[in-house]
């Protein structure tokens, strides 16, 4: 018997690869990682009198990854105008209460893309410390954007080659993981049209070759047209929102450029929020061709923008349950919100798949969330990094009629 470990067991077990379901699975846990996964029956007899919990009616899976969070968002409306008012000690008591919130809903790995002046760091070295919990953070400080450009309020502005490549420098002195530019304007700043290239090729290049250079990857906030072929020219690592909007808030997909992004292996996080289909049903040309790039190759990861208007932290399963309605299987959904999502983020074998050797990053859910995404709502356990964690009540907003009908009739095979 190894004093050390702990046996999880399930009807089911999923390891975070296509393909991958364990009926009647186990997985072992010993000083904070994977140490076996598989079936129950097959529980090597080291760990036969191992202390062990079972989840009848349930599924285990690793732990989620939000790929485009933003910690200093609380998710209410007006929430960037708060932002950028709080004083430094209460804006990391936000980003403090977002992290805690992420992990409450079996999110136990998390990206940081944009938080003023690079508190986002101290907040990320509280969880390491132990401080506070919440799920493994990666930031990237405050977004390279050019002078009144998208979320200039951060601090991060420069408009030529040289002072970007500073800035990176600078970012990466003050300890960032990784360096965001936004490549184009977005919905969220006055004066800045998300249809509009904020930056040149020239300038990304300089970005990506800096950062590249010191270890880091470069995500690119990129919603129009012009701004997306700049991204994918300068080699960024993963392109967000990549929305494809025109003026006047119509999606006018490029496929060219889709397919560059496939051939040059470019991540994707399509930020499909809890509320998107509600948007979508307002304005029908606002519909982000998200199964048109999984048609086509493109590597999907999931990120729901968490933390923006009227999208809380603790939606995380909302989101996606859009990207089902949009079209995407719920297995290479999950897949996105786990083992691809770590292979865009740098973790490969670290998070985002139970397998020996790998952080012990752990959730268990009623149901089966390969057959009905929805499951995850229905959240029974957590593990991060091998520490049980007892999730906080989190307030999250129903879906409405509709969205609940497009689901259901996602279920039942009769979405068109």
């Amino acid at each position: 018997m190894r004093q050390d470990a702990h046996v999880y067991t399930a009807d089911a077990v999923w390891r975070g690869m296509p393909g991958s379901t364990i009926v009647d699975g186990a997985v072992v846990v010993s000083e904070g990682e994977i140490a076996w996964v598989g079936a129950a029956v097959d529980l090597p007899a080291e760990y036969t009198a191992t202390p062990a919990r079972h989840f009848p009616g349930a599924t285990i899976l690793p732990g989620l990854i939000e790929s485009h969070a933003h910690l200093s968002y609380d998710g209410r409306d007006g929430t960037k105008a708060r932002s950028f008012a709080r004083s430094a000690p209460n804006l990391v008591a936000v980003m403090i209460a977002s992290a805690r919130e992420l992990l409450s809903v079996g999110v136990t790995t998390a990206r940081d893309l944009g938080a003023r002046d690079n508190l986002s760091i101290e907040v990320r070295d509280a969880v390491e410390e132990g401080l506070v919990r919440g799920p493994r953070i990666l930031v990237a400080g405050a977004q390279l954007t050019t002078t009144g450009g998208h979320t200039w309020q951060n601090h991060a502005r420069a408009d030529s080659p040289d002072e970007l490549r500073k800035l990176v420098r600078s970012h990466h002195k003050d300890g960032v993981d990784l360096i965001k530019v936004n490549a184009t304007g977005g919905f969220m700043t006055a004066k800045s049209a998300p249809w509009f290239a904020q930056f040149s090729v020239e300038e990304i290049s300089a970005i990506v070759e800096e950062a590249h250079r010191l270890g880091k990857k470069v995500a690119a906030h990129a919603h129009g047209v012009e701004g997306i072929q700049r991204a994918v020219a300068a080699g960024v690592d993963t392109i967000e929102h990549c929305t494809f909007i025109a003026d006047g808030a119509v999606v006018a997909p490029d496929l060219a450029v889709i397919d560059e992004i496939v051939a040059r292996g470019i991540f994707v996080c399509a930020t499909t929020t809890w509320n998107l289909p509600a948007m979508m049903r307002h304005n029908p040309d606002f519909r982000p061709p998200v199964k048109l790039m999984y048609e086509r190759g493109v590597k999907l990861i999931a990120g729901n923008d968490s933390g923006i208007d009227g999208v809380p932290h603790g939606n995380f399963a909302g989101g996606l349950e859009t990207s089902v309605l949009l079209g995407i299987p719920e297995e290479q959904v999950l897949v996105g919100a786990t083992s691809r999502a770590a292979a865009a983020l740098g973790l490969e074998g670290v998070a985002g798949e139970l397998a020996a050797g790998a952080s012990a990053d752990l959730i268990a859910v009623s149901g089966d969330p390969l057959t009905d995404i929805s499951a995850l709502r229905d959240l029974r356990f957590v593990m991060a990094r091998g520490s049980a964690f007892i999730p906080d009540p989190v307030d999250v907003a129903a879906p409405d009629r509709a969205y609940t009908e497009l689901m259901l009739s996602k279920l039942e095979g009769t979405m068109p």
